[in-house]
């Protein structure tokens, strides 16, 4: 794979068993994605668009054609495998945060350190740095349930750059903020992608998302209407 192409997928299918018969979730996908883009997964529920998040974050499989992630294959790939990809590569950001409700805002993004056994003084200066970029150090003490929805996704956001990812995947990161802070959110991350080089994937069909994104990749019903690139300005 070209060094400036992080994913790229040649005519992937993916099919579910359903009762008896089978779902095609995805037909012949082929795309790539390069470092530093900023690019979005769009159409309507049901599309395709999360399945394929899940296959290039290795979380699934493909059940015909081929993915590669950085460099490899994802269904060459062990559970063990795909676990340290992730661990060190891909940040993951969803809708519904999956913050643990028991963990300080500062433990929550910590968390993904200590999966890599960073010594203390490492882990302290990456997590403070981290939170700093979405403008909540002075939350770090802070549990989940003290914070507003906009505030625990730019926890999910900290949590998810710490590592300094290749690659993040965001699935419906605004679906359940309001329009100011969906903005603020994707605002946090557009800057992080220029800043950082940052690869971001969305899942969305949220037009403020979609507003920010380079390039929008149109999915229905399991295949790609259209690939865009967008001369976009905002920030």
């Amino acid at each position: 794979m070209d060094d400036s192409v992080i994913i790229k997928t040649d005519k992937l299918t993916k099919r579910f068993h359903v009762g008896t018969g089978e779902f095609t979730a995805l037909h012949g996908i082929t795309l790539s994605f390069g470092k530093g883009e900023f690019a979005g997964l769009v159409g309507p529920s049901g599309s395709g668009k999360t399945t394929l998040l899940n296959i290039i974050g290795t979380l699934d499989y493909p059940s015909e054609g081929s993915v590669e992630v950085i460099g490899q294959s994802v269904s060459g790939l062990t559970n063990k495998q795909a676990a340290h990809l992730r661990n060190y590569n891909i940040g993951f950001i969803f809708q519904t945060y999956n913050l643990l409700p028991v963990y300080s805002v500062y433990e929550n993004v910590e968390f993904a350190l200590l999966l890599q056994n960073r010594t203390a003084g490492v882990r302290r200066k990456a997590v403070m740095e981290a939170l700093d970029w979405v403008g909540l150090t002075d939350k770090q003490n802070s549990k989940p349930s003290q914070l507003s929805g906009g505030e625990c996704q730019r926890v999910a956001i900290a949590r998810a750059m710490v590592k300094r990812p290749l690659l993040v995947l965001a699935d419906e990161p605004s679906a359940n903020l309001d329009a100011k802070n969906s903005h603020n959110i994707v605002q946090t991350m557009k800057r992080l992608n220029k800043e950082l080089n940052t690869t971001f994937i969305f899942a969305t069909h949220d037009e403020k998302v979609m507003q920010y994104l380079d390039r929008i990749i149109t999915l229905k019903d399991g295949t790609v209407e259209s690939d865009k690139l967008i001369l976009n300005t905002e920030i």
